[in-house]
């Protein structure tokens, strides 16, 4: 599949926006976070990082987006080993103390869910925290014939997204 030909795809899941509240039942959910410095200087460069696809590509994923900074709309074209996988961003947060962005699934993409890459300073400590937040099922038949695989290498990848920043 090519960057080009993710526009005319609809999203894999109806439940849209929902890694911004509680996840939908039916689906595997995964919240990760972790401290990864302080002060306001550490959270603005870690946000411009996640901004630009900087977890996904500091974890070893590849990204072709059609974008520089991750955009509601953007198509991204993730890849790690063999595999590529559509996504399309869906939602952005853009707030004083919160950055990031959430990508759903597209079809081709051996799973089916939402998954939100953001960081988030606490004033009042000064701590900065990158965090992930996601929901997924299996899309395809060897996805869920490699279930058991497939689960663990979203918790493993998980921690490196959150170190990548």
């Amino acid at each position: 599949m090519k960057l080009h030909e993710l526009a005319a795809l609809s999203l894999t899941y109806t439940e849209v926006g929902a890694t911004a509240g509680p996840l939908p039942p039916g689906y595997g959910h995964l919240r990760a976070a972790a401290v990864i410095g302080h002060g306001r200087q550490r959270f603005e460069e870690a946000a411009a990082s996640v901004m630009r696809w900087g977890m996904l590509r500091g974890a070893g994923v590849r990204v072709e987006a059609t974008t520089e900074i991750a955009a509601v709309g953007s198509e991204v074209l993730v890849g790690l080993g063999p595999l590529r996988a559509p996504c399309r961003v869906v939602y952005v947060v853009d707030e004083p103390d919160r950055r990031g962005f959430a990508y759903g699934t597209l079809p081709g993409h051996p799973e089916t869910g939402e998954e939100l890459f953001a960081v988030r300073y606490d004033p009042a400590t000064e701590s900065v925290h990158a965090e992930v937040t996601a929901f997924s099922r299996h899309g395809t038949w060897w996805s869920r014939l490699a279930g058991p695989v497939t689960s663990l290498a979203q918790r493993v990848i998980s921690r490196r997204y959150l170190r990548a920043v």
